[in-house]
């Protein structure tokens, strides 16, 4: 980041910083947990068929939650705009209709889906332009959901590596406090426990994925990695070995207007 750059300019950088890193993406990054999508779901009771966009789809990581839960393949729609993710999803999930598109301009028709669920994604969106356009394509009664994952800093050694990190890893969490409109009148919240299991090596290129790691230069980024792992490595938890990442897993979830 240079001292010129405005935040509009690097926060347009960190969107679009992921497709030159999509198979990390897919290899490092966490999937959901079962219970946030059937949650996200449950408003919408018995309908059959359940159409599913998963909106900003990236690699596929809650495309794979929504197929692991039970909603049949066909009733799955993906729409990513980078083509990096998109050929990531495209080949771990061939059986599953994916479409290049933004959630500002979403390539389906009016009230074709009954469900949007937007993984890791939604604070990337200009929800002035993009709420109409999730309203148009959901039918009558449908849902609108965000799921975020979020590292759980009430474990002592998660919260020493954002230490570490300069508040950086903390850059993950959101908050879910979600603007309401005409379209979305009113948001529901849940959270969900969620673990990862990694190595030091392997959560080090999980937080590599990241936007904000993304954007540095390669001296800058091997620094901060370096940081990474020796703290993992001098912290009994994670020294050696396999270790378990605490989650917890965001849902926010409205019913359209």
């Amino acid at each position: 980041m240079t001292d010129s750059e405005t935040d509009q300019e690097l926060r347009a950088r960190r969107a679009a910083s992921f497709g030159g890193e999509a198979a990390a993406y897919a290899r490092e990054r966490p999937d959901y947990p079962d219970a946030v999508v059937r949650w996200v779901l449950e408003p919408l009771g018995a309908r059959r068929p359940l159409r599913v966009l998963d909106l900003a789809a990236g690699t596929g990581k809650m495309t794979e939650t929504l197929l692991r839960v039970g909603v049949p393949a066909a009733d799955v729609v993906a729409v990513e705009p980078d083509p990096g993710m998109l050929a990531e999803l495209r080949r771990a999930f061939p059986e599953v209709r994916a479409l290049e598109g933004r959630a500002e301009e979403i390539p389906l028709a009016d009230g074709s889906v009954d469900a949007i669920v937007v993984g890791q994604a939604l604070h990337w969106f200009d929800l002035g332009r993009a709420y109409p356009e999730m309203a148009r394509v959901l039918a009558g009664g449908g849902v609108l959901a965000a799921v975020w994952n979020r590292d759980d800093a009430s474990v002592p050694w998660v919260a020493g590596l954002q230490r570490v990190l300069g508040g950086g890893l903390s850059q993950r969490s959101r908050s879910g406090e979600l603007p309401v409109s005409a379209e979305f009148p009113e948001f529901e919240r849940a959270e969900f426990p969620h673990v990862q299991r990694r190595t030091a090596e392997s959560l080090a290129a999980t937080i590599g994925t990241h936007s904000h790691m993304l954007v540095l230069g390669d001296a800058e980024r091997a620094e901060v990695e370096g940081r990474i792992l020796g703290h993992l490595r001098a912290t009994p938890e994670t020294a050696e070995g396999e270790f378990d990442l605490p989650m917890v897993t965001l849902g926010v979830r409205a019913r359209r207007g």
